[in-house]
């Protein structure tokens, strides 16, 4: 074989070998691109700054006890089938809820109870948690140290939007701080989704009576041995309420003072 065949040959050897390097740099290239993207995303939401949270006035009732308040015995319960970040919801706490409070919770008519339906999102979703979930569950932490009223109080005065960031675990947590909650305690409950089942729990009572939005309220109260219960839905005003437990305590015979 003469020298220049050699030569050329050679030259062809090289250039594959050129070749195989340089893609195997792309490659390499990619893969480790590839996996800075992922350590990105993953890291991203812990490092990001959130949105400034805001301590609010919690109006507390006169009798409280974790996500109820009011006399146990009271002869209504009724019962919020809500998500925090449902705007409809917000405006029942700021519009309607201090006035239940003042005229039959803390006059010992009502029972009001508290029961989370943030999970309609997660269902189609294959069970993931949202934020509204998250956020419940936080709610129910706090309600540990017999502070779910103030945090629930806290959620709502600091919503940003429809999962746009209000209840990341980071705010969730400045959230409990700003409530006056102990974070050691906290941290610990809403780190280990004590409550997870339980806003599971919450969001099939609900559909069971019929609940297909949020808010919605279920009344219930005995008569004579039988179990009545009737359903409100939407942030109806106070007026709509009172018409209704009204008609209640006049079947109860009792008198509203």
């Amino acid at each position: 074989m003469s020298p220049d065949k050699k030569s050329k040959r050679q030259e062809r050897r090289e250039k594959i070998k050129q070749k195989e390097a340089r893609s195997r740099l792309i490659t390499i290239g990619i893969i480790t691109l590839g996996a800075a993207l992922l350590v990105f995303a993953f890291l991203y939401p812990t490092l990001r700054p959130i949105a400034e949270v805001v301590s609010v006035n919690a109006d507390l009732p006169a009798t409280y006890n974790d996500n109820t308040m009011g006399d146990p015995n009271a002869p209504i319960m009724v019962e919020e089938f809500s998500d925090f970040q449902c705007p409809f919801c917000e405006r029942f706490h700021e519009q309607t809820e201090a006035l239940l409070k003042q005229y039959y919770i803390d006059t010992g008519k009502v029972l009001f109870v508290y029961r989370s339906m943030g999970n309609w999102v997660s269902q189609n979703i294959g069970g993931a948690r949202t934020e509204s979930q998250d956020a419940a569950i936080a709610a129910y932490c706090a309600g540990d140290q017999n502070m779910f009223w103030q945090m629930h109080a806290h959620l709502f005065g600091n919503v940003l939007g429809e999962d746009v960031g209000s209840f990341t675990d980071k705010r969730l947590a400045a959230i409990a701080e700003t409530s006056g909650l102990n974070m050691s305690e906290f941290n610990a409950c809403y780190d280990s989704g004590k409550y997870k089942d339980r806003t599971q729990e919450d969001y099939d009572a609900g559909l069971a009576a019929g609940v297909n939005g949020t808010p919605s309220f279920l009344m219930t109260w005995v008569v004579n041995g039988e179990t009545k219960t009737k359903r409100i839905d939407g942030a109806q005003p106070f007026s709509t309420f009172q018409v209704e437990l009204e008609a209640i305590l006049n079947e109860l015979g009792l008198q509203s003072n």
